[in-house]
This record gives structure tokens, C-alpha cells and sequence, in this order.
């Protein structure tokens, strides 16, 4: 990097002194000691690139350097090895209670018998995400002899097949595996995803692993686990609080704990280094960088027509993969009308990161998106085509089901689903269902809804005949209650219903 910019290395500076010398500099690249505040961005009149010297932003004001036109770039690839890893060493740890018959010999004690272990050969490890540290973990394990199985609702079964891990639920995966490890990432479904109930499931013996995020486990259930006999042991990378502030896991003995050291090897130090300078050298030569974390702006003589296209192909992949779920494997996006003529590539990255950013570990962007949908596994075609029924253009996305979207009035509108025409704005809390046109089907959801205090903001109704099948989409004020979802399932008229929060 030195060959191609000049490069200052100041350690150890405060905050002030950091403020102070901002200004001079087109690039900063900080590891995750150093706050990257609003104020520090202001300060940095010259600055184009921020890089981060690892995977997480935490300590960045992504927003704020985002409204300034300021480049964010990261390393996330380069501790994938270490992480994984670190997961088996772990798991040998939790075994053969290393750390246990460690301490006890430093104390001079020589208790053999404390510390009969297990063997990993013919056990089986259950992976509660099979993203890119758990694929890892999984050909490693794989090597050792053990039986592999995983859980992710957006891996296909060919992916997996292909690593020799066999895919399962939730439940079947807690209460078949001995060794279970996690390595999702955090999102308002997963946070706190192993608790009291997965722990009552797990396998009695098992051991718990977390490599990944803090906020994947109820770290109070896990002692009453322990403390309940479920579970022989555990061994935690990470925290909900770093460092904990839970006494009784730093003195467990069944625990095993180590200080967020998962990605910390030499061999990783010098890949973050060479990865996050070459991103932040993109940046400022004015290529694209693989691992922007906030989206590069619009080129100026596009900027009049692609930005509302931009939201509704993020809106449509943001849909698809709330309405339809996993796994993912193909998606076809089609063009039709004047867009065809296009160059559509920025938005079909629009599309992949609507699609995997609620799912996948690491932020998507337009940037990166293709990347990650290649290392999802995601194959994405494109098709188009000049005839656009009803509209100037068409945006459509499809897989196991089908989503229309197009522009109306500068704002994002989907008008097809699944064969019916509709036309409604996809933000804010939708309930969708399909049902069977019956007299007072509306009443009757109106009703539950409306005794819930759910205020309705919009409804539309299309069927395919008079009393046929019918959907209905309705744009509400207020989330669903568990119960009036539970209730409109419940329904002999609905086949389906759906949740989506834009």
C-alpha cells in the first residue's frame, strides 16, 4: 500500500488527538478499538474511505458516513479459517476437559480419573447455520469421523449433500446431536435462539458451542441447563456482554471460555491487513470495492431513473424471501418494458441484497451483492422482455413463487402475485393470505384486527373467480399479535397466511 499512497500508522490516540489529525487524510482504517463517530466524520472534511481492520462495523457510524458519501469497506473473509478452527479446538477442549486437567496439574494435583473424556469419532455435531465458518466447520468435522447435520432454512439440500452434511430441523438437530454448534447470524428471529425450550430438547449429554454472536443464547438458561444435568458442558467464544458480567460463567467448570479470540491467529492478522488495504486502495482509485458495508451512490447520469427502480427491486427481494422463505437456491428476475433496454446489473444486485440481507451474517450491499449470492450458492438469472402488460416496466422475481413490482408516482408499487393483479405499496407491516372468496371473509378479518387495536391502512382483495380462491393484503399500523395470527391460521376458509414487516 505504501507503493500507492502515503500511510501514517498512529497508535494509542485519543480521541481528541484522532479528531484532530482526521482532516488531513482521504482514507482512515481503524480496528475495533477505535470509535468512528459522527463528530469524527465531520471532522474528516477529506476522507472518502473508512476501512475496518476485521468483520464488524459496531464501532462506526455507518448511517453518518453514509450521508456524508463516505465509503465503508471490511475483511469479513479473512478469519473464516480461524473461526472454524477455533470451533474444533473448542470442541476437543469440551471432549477431553483440557482446560480442567490443565488448571488441576498447575495446582500440583494429579486427579486422572476427574477427567475421562469422550472421543469425537461417531458422534454427531449438529450446526446451527451452515453459512461460510460453518461450511468449515463442517469439512473439518466431516475429516474427524463425526456425523454431520445442520440446520438452515436457506441452504438447499444439493449444498449441503455436496458437504456430506444432512439437513434437519430445529428440533431434530437438538434432540439427535451430541456436540451442537452455532454459527448463524443475528437477527430478530435468531437472537436468543437456543433458550430454556432448545436446551429442554437438546440430547441429555450434549455439549453447546457458540463461535459466532453473543446474542444467539440465553445465557441463563444454559446454566440452568447445566445446572439441571441436560448438559455435560459448553464452551463460549463470545458473549451477550463483553466482557461477561456473569459471575457464575466465568467459574463454571463445565464452561469452557475464551475472550473473543475465534478469528485471532497470525495468519489471519496478515490476511485482514492485505485484504482491508486493497479494498480502501479500490475506494480511492475509484474501482468497486467487494466489501462496501453501505451502498456506493447512483452515477450521476443515471441518477434521474434508477434510484425509485433501486428501492423497488431491494422492496421485491425484501418481499420474496419474507412471503416465501427458504431454502434458496435459483431466483429468475425478469425486465419487462422500457427496462429492458437497460443495463440492469445495479439492480439486480438491488434484488440479491433485499433477498440476503435479513438472512445472511455479514451486510449486503450493491456492491458485494453477487459475491454473496455466489457464496450462498444462490444462482441468479436474468430474462427480459419488452412486453410489460398494464405498465411502462416490470420487475419480476421468481422462484417457488412469483412477485411484479413496478414505479408508480416516483414510488415503489407491486402489482402481481402469484397470478392475481393487485396494486399495493410494500412498506410498513403487511398481512398477507390466501382464502377462499366466501361472503364476510373481510369482516371477519377486520374484526379480529380491529379487536386486537390494529389499525388497517389499506386492504386489497383479488380472486380468480366469484367465489373461488382469493388473496388479500392488507397494510396495517401495527404488528400482528401472536394470537390473531394464530387465530386467522386457524381458519378453515385461509390456506395460507403471512407476516411481513418492510
Amino acid at each position: 500500500m505504501q507503493q500507492k499512497a502515503h500511510v501514517d500508522v498512529r497508535l494509542k490516540l485519543s480521541a481528541d488527538e484522532l479528531k484532530a489529525l482526521v482532516p488531513s487524510y482521504h482514507a482512515l482504517i481503524v480496528r475495533s478499538g477505535v470509535k468512528v463517530t459522527e463528530a469524527l466524520l465531520q471532522a474528516g472534511q477529506n476522507l472518502v474511505v473508512v476501512g475496518r481492520a476485521g468483520v464488524g462495523v459496531d464501532n462506526i457510524d455507518v448511517p453518518a458516513a453514509t450521508r456524508r458519501g463516505i465509503t465503508v469497506v471490511n475483511a469479513p473473509t479473512t478469519n473464516i479459517v480461524a473461526a472454524a478452527e477455533h470451533t474444533v479446538a473448542l470442541m476437543y477442549a469440551l471432549a477431553r476437559k483440557i482446560p480442567q486437567a490443565d488448571s488441576s496439574l498447575r495446582a500440583r494435583q494429579w486427579q486422572r480419573e476427574k477427567f475421562v473424556g469422550v472421543e469425537l469419532v461417531g458422534k454427531q455435531l449438529g450446526l446451527v447455520g451452515l453459512g461460510r465458518v460453518g461450511s468449515e466447520v463442517a469439512r473439518r468435522a466431516v475429516g474427524l469421523g463425526m456425523e454431520v447435520v445442520a440446520f438452515d432454512p436457506y441452504v438447499s439440500a444439493e449444498r449441503a449433500q455436496a458437504m456430506q452434511v444432512k439437513l434437519v430441523s430445529l428440533d431434530e438437530l437438538l434432540a439427535t446431536s451430541d456436540f451442537v454448534s452455532l454459527h448463524a447470524p443475528v437477527t430478530r428471529e435468531t437472537k436468543k435462539l437456543i433458550g430454556a425450550r432448545e436446551f429442554e430438547l437438546m440430547k441429555p449429554g450434549a455439549r453447546l458451542l457458540n463461535v459466532a454472536r453473543g446474542a444467539l443464547l440465553d445465557e441463563g438458561a444454559l446454566l440452568a441447563a447445566l445446572d439441571a444435568g441436560r448438559l455435560a458442558g459448553a464452551a463460549l467464544d463470545v458473549f451477550e456482554h463483553e466482557p461477561p458480567d456473569d459471575e457464575r460463567l466465568r467459574q463454571d467448570p463445565r464452561v469452557v471460555i475464551t475472550p473473543h479470540i475465534g478469528g485471532s491467529t497470525q495468519e489471519s492478522q496478515v490476511r485482514v491487513g492485505i485484504e482491508i488495504a486493497g479494498e480502501v486502495l479500490a475506494v480511492l482509485e475509484g474501482r468497486p470495492a467487494r466489501f462496501a458495508v453501505n451502498a456506493p451512490l447512483v452515477p450521476p447520469s443515471l441518477a434521474p431513473q434508477l434510484p425509485p427502480h433501486i428501492e423497488l427491486a431491494e422492496r421485491l427481494g425484501r418481499f420474496y424471501i419474507q412471503w416465501v422463505g427458504g431454502p434458496l437456491d435459483a431466483i429468475e428476475i425478469e425486465y419487462a418494458g422500457t427496462l429492458a433496454d437497460e443495463e440492469t446489473a445495479v439492480l439486480t444486485a438491488a434484488v440479491i441484497k433485499g433477498l440476503l440481507e435479513p438472512i445472511h451474517e455479514d451486510r449486503v450491499n450493491l456492491v458485494n451483492a453477487q459475491l454473496v449470492a455466489q457464496m450462498h450458492g444462490l444462482r441468479v438469472s436474468e430474462r427480459k422482455t419488452h412486453g410489460a402488460a398494464r405498465f411502462e416496466n416490470l420487475i419480476s422475481v421468481r422462484g417457488a413463487r412469483r412477485v411484479t413490482g413496478t414505479v408508480l408516482q416516483n414510488q415503489p408499487h407491486i402489482v402481481h402475485l402469484d397470478g392475481y393483479w393487485v396494486d399495493f405499496v410494500p412498506e410498513g407491516y403487511l398481512l398477507l393470505m390466501r382464502h377462499r372468496d366466501r361472503p364476510g371473509m373481510i369482516g371477519r378479518v377486520g374484526t379480529s384486527l380491529g379487536n386486537a387495536d390494529v389499525n388497517i391502512a389499506s386492504m386489497q382483495v383479488a380472486r380468480d373467480a366469484p367465489r373461488g380462491e382469493a388473496i388479500m393484503i392488507l397494510n396495517l399500523d401495527d404488528p400482528v399479535p401472536d394470537p390473531v395470527f394464530e387465530k386467522l391460521r386457524e381458519e378453515s376458509d385461509i390456506e395460507w397466511v403471512k407476516v411481513l414487516q418492510l
